[in-house]
Order: structure tokens, then sequence, then C-alpha cells
């Protein structure tokens, strides 16, 4: 491991809003700050977004500093990426941004049952193969844990450069018969994209430079809705 990552890592310490919680256990864990996260880390009772596979948390951040009524909390189990967001965050001293090191798969041990009322997935592989297909962050089985945590009718955003999972995600959408709010297949063309779209991360720079396109997808996800995977083939 290189020093670089090595003192990330130990600053990521001294950040008293980042947490690392040690999980030994997945099965029963349990973190305390489950349904506390505004009165014990942001002290207000203002909306929680959470941004899933944050990476370095530009988005985590660029929303915050736009929406400073909600409070913003990257996700990621990288903590050298997650470093990056955390130091600029405290360097302008921004009170309603926190990053949390930990598995997605395990998000439900964090936040209680309408804790957070809307989820930003951005860039995440898009696990192509059909064997790693209950790893898509926007599958039935990984919906169905943000419905635990999400506000009923909660909103989902989806900004990917993976066409495949752009499609994907839309047929999610449609066969489970979600209220798609808004989507794009080119979200750079659309004469409605705002501000908020056009925050870009590290990642998403990497890609458009690399000449792809950016899909977006928005979609409400209710709390009762039993959800089931699409037949899916994807057709480039």
């Amino acid at each position: 491991m290189g020093k670089g990552k090595l003192s990330k890592f130990k600053e990521n310490e001294t950040f008293k809003n980042v947490f690392q919680p040690e999980v030994s256990d997945y099965q029963n864990f349990t973190h305390e700050l489950k349904g506390a996260w505004n009165k014990s880390v942001f002290g207000n009772n203002n909306p929680i977004v959470l941004e899933l596979g944050c990476g370095k948390g530009e988005y985590t951040v660029g929303l915050a500093r736009m929406f400073p009524d909600k409070n913003f909390i990257g996700v990621d189990i990288k903590g050298a990426r997650i470093w990056t967001g955390a130091k600029a965050s405290n360097m302008e001293q921004m009170s309603n941004v926190a990053f949390l090191r930990t598995r997605i798969e395990i998000i439900n041990a964090f936040f209680a049952e309408n804790e957070v009322s809307e989820i930003w997935i951005t860039f995440p592989d898009p696990q192509m193969k059909e064997r790693r297909a209950k790893k898509r962050l926007t599958s039935a089985l990984f919906l169905a844990r943000y419905q635990h945590l999400l506000a009923d009718n909660g909103f989902v955003n989806l900004k990917t450069d993976s066409r495949f999972l752009y499609k994907y995600t839309c047929k999610m959408a449609e066969h489970n018969q979600l209220e798609i709010v808004r989507q794009s297949a080119d979200l750079y063309s659309e004469p409605w994209i705002d501000d908020m779209l056009q925050i870009k991360t590290y990642y998403e720079q990497l890609h458009i430079d690399d000449g792809n396109t950016i899909h977006y997808l928005k979609f409400r996800l209710p709390n009762n809705k039993k959800l089931e995977e699409p037949d899916f083939e994807f057709e480039p």
C-alpha cells in the first residue's frame, strides 16, 4: 500500500464527519447511528440524501453546496477515495456533509425505516455478467434494501455512462411499474438539464473524455412494492 493511501486513511480518522465502523459480524451488525443521523451528526431535522458508491464524493459535496437545507451522506468502501470529499467539506466547514465507509450490501444496518429521502447512484460498476446480476446497485435485491430506509415514494437517481446499466434499470422500473420521473439516454443533449445534473465526478469526466454518452434515470420507489427481476436481454 502506498504512503499516499496510508496518510489519507490516517487523516480520515481525524475528520468528525467520516465514519468507518469495524464490522466483524455482518449478519447481526447494527450501527449506533441508525435512526439518529440527524440528531447526532447534523443537529437538525433536514432531509437526508445518500450517494451510494460515492467515490471521491464530488456529487455528495456538490449537492450539499447547492442545498444547505438538506443533509448529504456519501457511502463507499474505499477510504482513500472518500478522503477527497471529506477533505474538501472539512476545509469549507460544511455542516451538512458526512461520509460512511462501508459496503452497500449492509446499508440497512446504518439507516432506519424512512430515514432517507433520496438516493443517488453515480457511475457504479454495471456488473454486466449475468452471474453478477444481483450485485448491480439497481437490481431487485438492492432496491429492496433501499425500500427499508427510503421514505415512501422516495426518489432514486442513476447517472451512468453504461448503456447496459441504463437500459437494465429502465427495464427494471417498467417491469415493476415504478414511476419514472425523468430519463435521458443522452443527458447533456437535454434542454432541461440543470446545475444539479451537471455536477461531474472524477470518473464521469474520464468517461466523457473517452467519448462516452452519459445516461440518467430518476424514479420513485414505493415501500410496499414487491420487486421482481425483469427478463432482460441487452441490445446495444
